[in-house]
Protein backbone atom coordinates (compact mmCIF):
# COMPACT_ATOMS: atom_id res chain seq x y z
CA UNK A 1 0.00 0.00 0.00
CA UNK A 2 1.29 3.95 -0.93
CA UNK A 3 -0.06 7.23 0.08
CA UNK A 4 1.01 9.56 -3.00
CA UNK A 5 2.62 12.90 -2.52
CA UNK A 6 1.49 15.66 -4.70
CA UNK A 7 4.67 17.38 -4.76
CA UNK A 8 6.49 16.96 -8.57
CA UNK A 9 10.25 16.98 -7.84
CA UNK A 10 13.30 15.56 -9.30
CA UNK A 11 15.39 12.77 -8.15
CA UNK A 12 18.10 14.51 -6.46
CA UNK A 13 15.41 16.45 -4.68
CA UNK A 14 13.60 13.34 -3.90
CA UNK A 15 16.80 11.10 -2.64
CA UNK A 16 17.86 15.09 -0.50
CA UNK A 17 14.07 15.30 0.68
CA UNK A 18 13.35 11.61 1.98
CA UNK A 19 16.80 11.25 3.68
CA UNK A 20 14.81 13.52 6.36
CA UNK A 21 11.64 11.64 6.52
CA UNK A 22 10.51 8.56 9.14
CA UNK A 23 8.72 6.69 6.59
CA UNK A 24 10.03 5.05 3.78
CA UNK A 25 8.88 6.55 0.05
CA UNK A 26 8.62 5.08 -3.67
CA UNK A 27 9.77 7.55 -6.29
CA UNK A 28 7.76 7.68 -9.71
CA UNK A 29 10.02 9.95 -11.60
CA UNK A 30 7.92 12.79 -10.61
CA UNK A 31 6.06 11.75 -7.15
CA UNK A 32 7.13 10.28 -3.88
CA UNK A 33 4.52 7.98 -2.10
CA UNK A 34 4.55 6.98 1.01
CA UNK A 35 5.20 2.94 2.14
CA UNK A 36 2.32 1.49 4.11
CA UNK A 37 1.83 -2.10 6.28
CA UNK A 38 1.45 -5.05 4.77
CA UNK A 39 -0.78 -8.00 6.29
CA UNK A 40 0.38 -11.38 8.31
CA UNK A 41 1.10 -13.30 5.00
CA UNK A 42 2.89 -10.82 3.34
CA UNK A 43 5.46 -10.36 6.26
CA UNK A 44 5.82 -14.09 6.65
CA UNK A 45 6.93 -14.39 3.10
CA UNK A 46 9.02 -11.60 3.36
CA UNK A 47 10.77 -13.55 6.28
CA UNK A 48 11.11 -16.81 4.54
CA UNK A 49 12.30 -14.83 1.67
CA UNK A 50 15.21 -14.00 3.84
CA UNK A 51 16.04 -17.40 5.88
CA UNK A 52 15.96 -19.45 2.42
CA UNK A 53 17.65 -17.29 -0.37
CA UNK A 54 19.92 -15.24 2.15
CA UNK A 55 20.92 -18.59 4.12
CA UNK A 56 22.04 -20.43 0.20
CA UNK A 57 24.00 -17.51 0.08
CA UNK A 58 25.93 -16.84 2.56
CA UNK A 59 29.61 -17.44 1.75
CA UNK A 60 29.19 -16.15 -1.80
CA UNK A 61 29.32 -12.96 -3.28
CA UNK A 62 25.67 -12.43 -3.89
CA UNK A 63 23.75 -11.26 -0.46
CA UNK A 64 19.96 -11.26 -0.08
CA UNK A 65 18.98 -7.95 0.98
CA UNK A 66 15.46 -6.95 2.61
CA UNK A 67 12.75 -3.86 1.91
CA UNK A 68 14.71 -1.87 4.11
CA UNK A 69 17.06 -0.40 1.05
CA UNK A 70 15.84 1.51 -2.08
CA UNK A 71 16.66 0.60 -5.22
CA UNK A 72 17.27 3.14 -8.69
CA UNK A 73 15.73 1.21 -11.70
CA UNK A 74 16.69 1.98 -14.91
CA UNK A 75 14.68 4.89 -15.35
CA UNK A 76 15.23 6.16 -12.45
CA UNK A 77 12.89 5.93 -10.01
CA UNK A 78 13.37 4.35 -6.50
CA UNK A 79 11.54 1.25 -4.84
CA UNK A 80 11.68 -0.64 -1.95
CA UNK A 81 11.28 -4.01 -3.18
CA UNK A 82 10.24 -7.10 -0.31
CA UNK A 83 13.74 -8.63 -1.14
CA UNK A 84 16.57 -7.91 -4.04
CA UNK A 85 19.91 -9.61 -4.31
CA UNK A 86 22.87 -7.93 -5.38
CA UNK A 87 26.29 -9.14 -5.70
CA UNK A 88 29.34 -8.19 -5.00
CA UNK A 89 31.33 -5.43 -2.22
CA UNK A 90 29.07 -2.87 -1.12
CA UNK A 91 29.39 0.10 1.59
CA UNK A 92 27.74 -0.45 5.01
CA UNK A 93 26.42 3.42 5.11
CA UNK A 94 24.46 2.17 1.40
CA UNK A 95 21.33 3.34 1.42
CA UNK A 96 21.00 2.84 -2.33
CA UNK A 97 21.56 -0.08 -4.46
CA UNK A 98 21.43 0.57 -8.24
CA UNK A 99 22.61 -3.05 -9.80
CA UNK A 100 20.32 -5.56 -8.47
CA UNK A 101 20.42 -8.77 -9.98
CA UNK A 102 16.92 -10.62 -8.63
CA UNK A 103 14.59 -8.93 -7.16
CA UNK A 104 10.99 -10.28 -5.45
CA UNK A 105 7.59 -8.31 -4.63
CA UNK A 106 5.14 -10.04 -2.71
CA UNK A 107 1.94 -9.33 -3.73
CA UNK A 108 -1.07 -7.88 -2.16
CA UNK A 109 -4.79 -6.71 -3.57
CA UNK A 110 -3.86 -3.00 -2.98
CA UNK A 111 -0.34 -3.31 -5.62
CA UNK A 112 -0.67 -6.11 -7.37
CA UNK A 113 -1.39 -4.26 -10.52
CA UNK A 114 1.76 -1.76 -9.83
CA UNK A 115 4.10 -4.55 -9.78
CA UNK A 116 2.78 -6.69 -12.14
CA UNK A 117 3.11 -3.71 -15.03
CA UNK A 118 4.43 -0.53 -13.76
CA UNK A 119 7.16 -2.38 -11.83
CA UNK A 120 8.04 -4.95 -14.11
CA UNK A 121 8.66 -2.57 -16.91
CA UNK A 122 10.97 -0.73 -14.80
CA UNK A 123 12.76 -3.32 -13.60
CA UNK A 124 13.29 -4.81 -16.95
CA UNK A 125 14.99 -1.83 -17.50
CA UNK A 126 17.37 -1.81 -15.50
CA UNK A 127 20.57 -3.67 -17.01
CA UNK A 128 21.40 -5.29 -14.07
CA UNK A 129 18.27 -7.08 -13.33
CA UNK A 130 18.26 -10.64 -14.45
CA UNK A 131 14.97 -11.97 -12.86
CA UNK A 132 11.78 -10.55 -11.32
CA UNK A 133 9.69 -12.82 -9.20
CA UNK A 134 6.01 -12.35 -7.93
CA UNK A 135 5.13 -14.14 -4.88
CA UNK A 136 1.12 -14.41 -4.18
CA UNK A 137 0.09 -14.06 -1.19
CA UNK A 138 -3.46 -15.90 -0.63
CA UNK A 139 -1.77 -18.85 -2.55
CA UNK A 140 1.24 -20.63 -3.62
CA UNK A 141 2.18 -19.31 -6.22
CA UNK A 142 4.68 -16.93 -8.56
CA UNK A 143 5.18 -15.03 -11.34
CA UNK A 144 8.65 -15.06 -12.82
CA UNK A 145 10.29 -12.62 -15.28
CA UNK A 146 13.72 -13.87 -16.70
CA UNK A 147 15.89 -12.39 -19.13
CA UNK A 148 17.29 -15.07 -20.75
CA UNK A 149 19.18 -15.11 -24.69
CA UNK A 150 18.62 -11.63 -25.02
CA UNK A 151 14.88 -11.19 -24.12
CA UNK A 152 12.28 -11.52 -21.22
CA UNK A 153 10.49 -14.63 -20.82
CA UNK A 154 7.83 -15.33 -18.01
CA UNK A 155 6.53 -18.77 -16.15
CA UNK A 156 4.00 -18.95 -13.71
CA UNK A 157 4.36 -21.49 -10.66
CA UNK A 158 2.59 -23.46 -8.51
CA UNK A 159 2.61 -25.21 -5.14
CA UNK A 160 4.64 -27.66 -6.17
CA UNK A 161 7.62 -25.99 -8.42
CA UNK A 162 10.74 -25.50 -8.12
CA UNK A 163 12.10 -21.85 -8.13
CA UNK A 164 15.01 -21.64 -9.81
CA UNK A 165 18.03 -18.48 -9.33
CA UNK A 166 20.33 -19.88 -11.64
CA UNK A 167 21.99 -16.05 -11.98
CA UNK A 168 23.00 -16.55 -8.32
CA UNK A 169 22.85 -20.40 -7.78
CA UNK A 170 19.49 -21.03 -6.08
CA UNK A 171 17.00 -23.61 -6.48
CA UNK A 172 14.17 -24.15 -3.80
CA UNK A 173 10.76 -25.02 -3.59
CA UNK A 174 8.22 -22.90 -4.42
CA UNK A 175 6.50 -24.00 -1.08
CA UNK A 176 9.16 -23.32 0.72
CA UNK A 177 8.64 -19.24 0.68
CA UNK A 178 5.15 -20.18 2.52
CA UNK A 179 6.57 -21.89 5.34
CA UNK A 180 4.01 -21.39 8.62
CA UNK A 181 0.85 -20.37 6.46
CA UNK A 182 -2.19 -21.98 5.62
CA UNK A 183 -4.36 -21.30 2.61
CA UNK A 184 -8.13 -22.04 2.27
CA UNK A 185 -8.71 -25.34 -0.52
CA UNK A 186 -9.00 -23.77 -4.18
CA UNK A 187 -12.00 -24.36 -5.59
CA UNK A 188 -12.53 -26.71 -8.52
CA UNK A 189 -13.51 -25.12 -11.36
CA UNK A 190 -15.89 -26.51 -14.18
CA UNK A 191 -13.57 -27.24 -17.33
Amino acid sequence: MSLVLNNPMTLAEFLAWEDRQPLRHEFDGVRAAAMTGGTLAHAAIQANLAIAIGGRLRGGPCRFYGRDLKIRTGEDHIRYPDGFVACGPRENTSVLVSDPVVIFEVLSPSTAAMDRIVKAREYQATPSVLRYVMLEQDRIGATVYAFVGGGWTHEILIADSTLALPEIGVALPLAELYEGLVFAPEEEVDR
